[in-house]
């Protein structure tokens, strides 16, 4: 009787749950910075829209006046019609006259924290900053 008891031994070894353990933990370290990309690229989708528009107000401004002499950032924001989310988690601003650049900073609002900048050059015609370039990294952070 302790005979059968001894082959009935049901259960995993520590070798085998160590390589579970192993296994799953490369797959996170796969995982989580992609997961972490893909956040970031979706956050940066509001402000890039958002400085789409004001870039669209600003040239119909010139269109209709000639210039953008006198038109400021407050005419450009009613003009553009952005949502109140997005006008909570981004203040704007342009470079230029006529704009070279716009801008988007994000505030203490926003999920992904403040400070992130979203850049649009109106001369190479390509967003660049926070989700649009490599993976972000914090300054802060040491490696």
């Amino acid at each position: 009787m302790l005979h059968s008891f001894r082959n009935n031994n049901k259960g995993f070894t520590l070798v085998e749950i160590l390589v579970v353990v192993i296994i799953v933990a490369i797959l996170a370290a796969i995982a989580v910075p992609i997961y972490l990309r893909y956040v970031e690229r979706a956050r940066a989708a509001e402000p890039q829209s958002a400085l789409s528009s004001i870039r669209t107000a600003y040239r119909i401004y010139r269109q209709t006046y000639g210039s953008t002499d006198g038109y400021d950032m407050e005419q450009a924001l009613q003009d553009a019609r952005l949502g109140r989310a997005t006008m909570r988690n981004w203040t704007f601003e342009v470079v230029g006259n006529p704009p070279t650049q716009y801008i988007a900073t994000s505030t203490a609002e926003f999920p992904g924290g403040e400070g992130h900048q979203v850049i649009y050059d109106e001369i190479t015609a390509q967003y660049s900053g926070y989700g649009v370039d490599v993976y972000t990294i914090d300054d802060d952070e040491d490696f």
